[in-house]
């Protein structure tokens, strides 16, 4: 079976949490990985039965009331999470940003720049929010990608902010 970006982030979360239902699963990404990766909902509760069928997660059902799914790591899952934590990438991310095209089609770039602005200052408040719960201890890898969010959202309050003011960012 061919492992998907959707199936390592299900084993990457089931790694973190131990286990899961696909709910769990949905909030979790809500919570963290969704900052920067999309992730469709019916996908997440989709993945998990079919990376059961390969052996890559152990699926519980409940006996009694809403017989929800509970799904955890199998050794076979971890050895490839493993290995696809550790493979380098050289993949450039995708941007999907509907105001830069706007712009690019000659949108008037201060009218749209003060509404990007805004909302790229509203998500660096809440990052920067984030931040401040950081002990130093623990797992280190939400941290780093949440510092990375922190310069993203720098870099574009910057940008929209030089546009708002009719300059060339």
């Amino acid at each position: 079976m061919k492992l998907s970006t959707t199936s390592y982030i299900v084993l990457g979360l089931l790694d973190q949490r131990g286990e899961a239902t696909p709910y769990d699963l949905k909030g979790m990404v809500e919570a963290s990985i969704g900052n920067f990766w999309s992730v469709p909902h019916s996908q997440l509760y989709a993945e998990p039965a079919r990376l059961a069928k390969a052996g890559y997660v152990s699926e519980k059902r409940e006996r009694t009331g809403r017989r929800r799914r509970h799904y955890s790591l199998t050794a076979s899952g971890r050895r490839a999470l493993a290995e696809w934590r550790e493979g380098p990438t050289d993949q450039m991310p995708e941007l999907r940003d509907l105001s830069l095209l706007k712009v690019f089609f000659g949108g008037d770039a201060a009218q749209l720049a003060a509404a990007q602005r805004a909302a790229h200052e509203r998500k660096l408040d809440y990052y920067r929010a984030l931040l401040a719960d950081d002990t130093g201890s623990g797992p280190r890898g939400p941290w780093r990608t949440l510092r990375a969010g922190v310069s993203h959202e720098r870099e574009w309050v910057r940008f929209w902010s030089a546009l708002e003011k009719g300059e060339e960012p």
